[in-house]
């Protein structure tokens, strides 16, 4: 089990996530949480590491509790940390089994509503049952649950017009069910006198009324529809779209009061999940334990050290939250392919990578326009608009850095040959004189050199990004800090990363702080430091 804080104080969270979450499968935040944590890690423990916990049978049924537990969690944070947070609706792969699957049941639904309609007289079983669905949803009702009735397959939804009303809407209700009476719709249909396409101009009319200004050229193209069955299919596609924009303005609404009690649902939600999946902090505790040693080390940063004085790097100036920190920022330079990545920042984790490519791509860019101002003196450094054509140069080159197909060193050379290319165009263009062949040749090797790691520009400017970067969390003021020198020409995408950067260390603090603080407890007086402690009060001053 993890180290327990205090039990925090429970709150309500939104019963019908599970089913939220699900549409929304391109996030893996979940998925990679469960995965994680079922996986029978064997991590080599040096001497300050607190001993694992041997793995636990759980039950079937302990699983999908857990399961639904994540989904939750993870759901609440994604409306939490990410502001621009919308459910979309669900695109199957084309080649992909289930998406042939559902094609073939609903052509086959869709044929067979068509050939009642074509019957002598017209059979309206299956009309019925649709007009029923789009009043309202039957009591078994799911998002694209399948139900298959005598090899028919019958598309149930979630949108249905009395879904989309507000307690105040008694005039609209009343309405819906004087006109969509179905027994009354049934009476006509045994007496021949049923007429879909006047049903239909009323449907249609309602959702005009009801839907956001966004659908009405849907509902403009859903008029000219003449045949009845396509016109039953577009109507039931508007009202997919109609359910998804109601959830997404129901997420915005929630999202102010959701962020009041986000902090101890999810760690009540953390919690319960290690309780039932019988886990432990060893990923966490090794990553915390790696940041302490490493502060402790020579060569650690003298400017991560919370409130200790320049060059002071003995162990009593070694404090928690400096050792967060240096925690967080090593989660930018993480090896995700061969190291699990520590519990609690886990459902983050995309977020971290994304940020880590960027943070990459910006210390080739730094490193490369240092080589080149080195080079060509004052002659380029104050050309307004020359740093950016080279940016967006070195950006085109580098789009493709994040994959396993890419080589940096074939890059680079590329990078070499076209940066000096700019670089004497701009020279012609401004009445300087162009590149020697020899400068020509230097400057191409210095470029090509920054592809290697130990690269000493490559070196300086990661180092200056991850001083920022210690400087900015430690700061109780982060725009006050100032770029570091080399930095200047990335600096407005520098501050882009740190903000998000900042923004989920922040709220990861709030949330997990309690674990935090409970294992550098031992870590840290294991070194003989002082703990002045993680609380609440510290990460809402530091926001």
């Amino acid at each position: 089990m993890p180290l327990e804080p205090g039990k925090p104080h429970s709150h309500n969270a939104e019963e019908d996530s599970e089913s939220t979450c699900h549409n929304r499968q391109d996030d893996s935040e979940a998925q990679n949480l469960q995965n994680q944590l079922r996986q029978n890690t064997e991590i080599a423990h040096s001497g300050n590491t607190l001993p694992s916990v041997p793995p636990n049978l759980v039950s079937v049924e302990e699983l999908i509790e857990a399961e639904k537990g994540v989904c939750n969690m993870a759901l609440a944070h994604e409306i939490v940390v990410d502001e621009s947070f919308v459910i979309k609706q669900r695109d199957l792969p084309e080649s992909s089994f289930e998406k042939t699957l559902e094609d073939i049941m609903k052509k086959a639904f869709w044929d067979s509503l068509r050939a009642q309609l074509n019957e002598d007289p017209p059979v309206y079983d299956h009309a019925i049952k649709l007009l029923g669905e789009i009043k309202e949803l039957p009591s078994y009702g799911g998002p694209w649950k399948m139900n298959l009735n005598a090899n028919v397959a019958l598309s149930l939804r979630d949108g249905s017009l009395l879904s989309f009303l507000l307690p105040g809407h008694t005039r609209l209700r009343n309405q819906i069910n004087e006109v969509l009476d179905l027994e009354l719709i049934k009476q006509e249909a045994e007496n021949g006198a049923l007429h879909i396409p006047k049903l239909a101009d009323f449907i249609i009319g309602m959702m005009g009324t009801l839907c956001a200004p966004i659908r009405d050229d849907d509902i403009k193209i859903i008029r000219d529809i003449t045949d009845v069955v396509e016109l039953f299919r577009e109507i039931f596609a508007v009202l997919d779209l109609m359910k998804l924009d109601m959830v997404n303005f129901a997420i915005s609404s929630i999202r102010p009061h959701l962020m009041k009690q986000s902090v101890d649902y999810e760690r009540k939600s953390f919690q319960e999940f290690f309780d039932k999946q019988h886990g432990s902090l060893e990923i966490t505790t090794e990553w915390l334990q790696e940041a302490a040693s490493e502060l402790l080390s020579s060569d650690a940063d003298t400017s991560v050290y919370g409130g200790a004085a320049a060059g002071a790097k003995d162990t009593s100036a070694l404090c928690p939250t400096s050792v967060l920190n240096h925690a967080y920022v090593k989660l930018l330079k993480w090896d995700h392919d061969n190291r699990l990545f520590p519990e609690p920042v886990l459902m983050d984790q995309s977020r971290f990578e994304e940020m880590q490519r960027e943070l990459n791509q910006l210390t080739i860019t730094a490193a490369v326009l240092l080589v080149i101002y080195n080079m060509t003196g004052a002659a380029l450094s104050g050309l307004s608009g020359f740093p950016d054509r080279l940016k967006r140069v070195i950006k085109v080159l580098l789009t493709d850095m994040h994959m396993l197909s890419f080589h940096l060193s074939e890059a680079m050379v590329s990078m070499s040959e076209q940066i000096c290319v700019e670089v004497n165009k701009c020279l012609s263009q401004h009445g300087f004189s162009l590149l020697t062949t020899e400068k020509e040749t230097v400057l191409k090797g210095q470029i090509q050199a920054i592809s290697s790691p130990d690269n000493s520009v490559h070196k300086l400017i990661d180092a200056r990004i991850q001083t920022f970067l210690k400087m900015i969390l430690a700061s109780s003021n982060p725009k006050s800090v100032a770029v570091p020198g080399g930095l200047g020409p990335v600096r407005t995408e520098l501050e882009e990363v740190t903000v998000k950067f900042l923004h989920l260390v922040n709220y990861n603090k709030l949330v997990f702080s309690p674990y935090y603080d409970a294992i550098l407890t031992k870590v840290l007086k294991k070194n003989g430091s002082q703990l002045s402690g993680l609380s609440e009060e510290e990460q809402l001053s530091s926001r």
